[in-house]
């Protein structure tokens, strides 16, 4: 059965859970490990130019993260943040197998599938995206 209310409910939750916990990780790479502290973990990780890469995922997952919340770019910035996590996972954890606490994949995965259902199915009613492109003649109606 097709439940609008708990359509719209599930989908405000997944997106502010989810933006938080990017935005957290994205607060925590600029303020707790220092941008240039995570540059050193990206390189020491093995990631291909982690000098650059680094100020770009705390950016993205910060402001990703934060944009979620607001339900703004929803689909746009899901879709960033899939490719995000599937960078992590394939660069850094899959290789320490599945649980987090021997730095594995499993957080990793399931931000990157929650961050994918948020770009297939958009950011429901009680977001930004609606307010700003929700009109049925809107050319952005894609975005809510």
């Amino acid at each position: 059965m097709h439940n609008l209310a708990l359509n719209t409910a599930a989908r405000t939750v997944l997106r502010i859970v989810v933006g938080f916990l990017f935005a957290a990780h994205g607060w925590q790479k600029y303020n707790e490990f220092t941008i240039a502290g995570t540059q050193g973990a990206f390189a020491q990780m093995g990631v291909p130019a982690a000098d650059v890469v680094a100020p770009i995922i705390a950016t993205l997952e910060l402001v990703g993260g934060i944009a979620l919340i607001l339900g703004l770019a929803t689909r746009p910035v899901a879709a960033l943040l899939t490719l995000n996590m599937l960078g992590a996972i394939v660069l850094v954890h899959a290789s320490a197998g599945v649980f987090v606490e021997a730095g594995g994949f499993e957080l990793v995965l399931l931000l990157g599938a929650s961050a994918l259902a948020l770009a297939l199915v958009g950011p429901g009613k009680f977001s930004l995206d609606n307010v700003l492109f929700g009109r049925s003649n809107s050319k952005l109606r894609i975005l809510a």
